[in-house]
């Protein structure tokens, strides 16, 4: 408990440091704020482009835009380092990164350091085609400091040899792991390492029970709730009773698929992004023999954690103008379909969903519609590094059986409010 509290102690101050030292920029960016008309040439910043998908966007783009043109600047894969080249730049008042792509985590974050450039008057976007889900995981203090990009949710995945339905609710899913001995393969996995995908599960769990971890102030911290901590049970019985198999505490995403697409699930938890990757591959195992479903819940769907990025308009951009029309243009629904059909991403606007014609293509996405619909935000917070520290490790530790809930729940609360003092 000491070390947890320590360690978020450790991440408070020293976001409350860098605040402070952040005041004289704050001021800075406030001025630039008012500076709403540049028009020029823009730099758009984002990870790598695995699929290929931004290029050719931008290439259409710059070929109706002269003098507008944008260049592409291509960051790492690894999310940790995307953010620290994100922070390094706007904390040295680059204009040069015009527009980035932001984690739904960081927005909060950046938006409260001054570096995001509010969304509102002539900047304002179109809100009102996009799953709300989506707006509200670019929304921090009630103000949209980003233009969402693509989003994401999460899916059970499950053999259609084997069951004639999914399950609708957690108790059904458990009540089926019968059919999962009966085939000597393994129930339900999700993403249970300590990592960041530990905090995407349990919360999760959380939340489809009817709590939370962070009150939306972004400051309390609820997870002494009697709801917080069944969710967190709920994890803790299923692996104790071995519905979740004892491998899976070492699984992140790509382990889970290999899991299932091997056949040795019955169930898993995972992104849309698996869904071609295990259908009609011959190296797949369960190629025909799967089917999506929403996370089952206490009575319906559950709550999946919501997923996806935004792009933001740095507040030092001196080609704002230019930038909120890159926005918009990533936002018509030809774009939103080219991020589906090119890299397998979850669209926002919500007639990419009720397309037929991608229906017929890609039947997975009314699902995700209902997954994204449902979709909670992680705890909106400047302090998240802090709290998914917390919520993995006492996670981590109540699921291995380590520490109780009652103590793993309250090791997080004091841990969050200590991160946050």
């Amino acid at each position: 408990m000491k070390r947890v509290a320590a360690a978020a102690v450790a991440v408070g101050v020293l976001f409350a440091a860098t605040s402070c030292a952040d005041q004289g920029i704050d001021a800075a960016a406030q001025a630039e704020k008012l500076n709403l008309d540049g028009r020029g040439p823009i730099t758009y910043v984002q990870g790598k482009d695995n699929s290929n998908v931004v290029r050719p966007l931008i290439d259409e783009w710059n070929a109706t835009h002269p003098g507008e043109e944008v260049t592409f600047k291509e960051q790492s894969d690894q999310a940790d380092q995307q953010h620290e080249d994100l922070v390094q730049h706007f904390q040295s008042r680059d204009p040069g990164y015009d527009v980035a792509v932001v984690d739904v985590v960081w927005t909060a974050e950046f938006a409260a350091r001054g570096w995001l450039q509010p969304l509102e008057g002539p900047m304002a976007i179109d809100t009102s085609g996009l799953l709300p889900a989506t707006v509200a995981g670019a929304t921090y203090g009630g103000v949209l400091y980003a233009a969402p990009q693509t989003s994401d949710g999460a899916l059970l995945y499950y053999r259609t040899d084997l069951l004639d339905h999914p399950p609708a609710t957690w108790d059904e899913l458990v009540g089926a792991c019968g059919t999962a001995q009966q085939a000597g393969i393994g129930c339900y996995a999700g993403q249970y390492a300590k990592y960041e995908g530990l905090t995407v599960n349990a919360s999760e769990a959380i939340n489809t029970a009817g709590g939370s971890i962070l009150a939306p102030d972004g400051v309390t911290p609820t997870m002494t709730t009697p709801e917080a901590k069944a969710g967190l049970q709920s994890l803790v019985d299923a692996y104790r009773s071995g519905a979740i198999p004892r491998e899976s505490v070492t699984f992140q995403e790509e382990q889970a698929r290999q899991a299932f697409q091997s056949g040795n699930l019955l169930f898993m938890r995972n992104w849309p992004y698996a869904y071609s990757l295990m259908n009609g591959q011959g190296s797949s195992a369960v190629s025909g023999k799967f089917a999506v479903a929403p996370l089952p819940g206490k009575n319906g769907p559950g709550h999946s954690t919501l997923g996806g990025h935004s792009a933001a308009i740095n507040v030092y951009s001196e080609h704002k103008a230019t930038a909120s029309d890159f926005l918009k243009f990533f936002l018509e629904k030809k774009s939103q379909a080219f991020f589906l059909s090119q890299g397998s991403l979850a669209p926002v606007r919500a007639d990419v969903y009720d397309d037929p014609e991608l229906i017929e293509q890609y039947p997975y996405i009314p699902t995700l519609k209902t997954s994204i619909e449902n979709a909670v935000t992680r705890p909106v917070t400047p302090f998240y590094p802090a709290v998914t520290w917390a919520v993995q490790n006492n996670a981590y530790a109540a699921i291995k059986g380590e520490k109780t809930v009652d103590q793993a729940a309250a090791d997080i609360q004091s841990a969050i409010a200590a991160a946050g003092s």
